[in-house]
């Protein structure tokens, strides 16, 4: 499939997006970037956002369903991070499928039409700008930040992500 490119990105971007939320923690819930300020989210708010967002864009645009309700029934950390996870999976799952046509169609995106290619890196970049908004959550929580794209200053310059896998950070929440 031409547009490999795309799915191999999309699954490094699922265990990005879980690895930044797990450095967070449940009492984090309501931490604002200004407490004052609403218009900037709260780490629960960023979840909601991402687990709803990415839900509505690929039932929309790319007619995937996974048939679970995008939030989890918890909304603990925990809880975003398995049901985002678990959706996140079924969806790569099903694109996985798709062929070059199905990547070259253009349907309307919001009110102009664009490929599933086109949209599927919109989708990418919208994640990417609210990981780095969580990052800085991060760094003003003096949490660990790791790599988003390559080496940062945070890593010494040389890239390292926080986790190899899932299974690895799922141990890591454990302890």
């Amino acid at each position: 499939v031409r547009y490999q490119f795309l799915l191999d990105t999309y699954a490094t971007e699922r265990l990005k997006v879980v690895s930044v939320w797990s450095f967070f923690h449940d009492t984090d819930l309501s931490t604002r970037p200004h407490p004052t300020d609403a218009r900037g989210r709260s780490f629960l708010e960023q979840m909601t956002h991402q687990c709803v967002s990415e839900n509505n864009w690929l039932k929309n645009f790319f007619g995937i369903d996974v048939g679970a309700p995008p939030l989890p029934g918890e909304q603990t950390r925990r809880g975003f991070i398995e049901r985002y996870w678990e959706d996140s999976g079924k969806r790569l799952e099903a694109l996985q499928a798709k062929d070059n046509d199905y990547w070259e169609q253009e349907v309307m995106f919001f009110d102009a039409p664009r490929s599933r290619a086109w949209i599927m890196v919109r989708r990418v970049a919208h994640t990417a700008h609210h990981r780095g908004q969580q990052m800085a959550m991060l760094r003003m929580l003096n949490r660990d930040v790791f790599s988003n794209y390559g080496p940062t200053a945070d890593t010494g310059e040389k890239v390292a992500y926080a986790y190899p896998d899932y299974e690895t950070l799922l141990k890591k929440l454990h302890s």
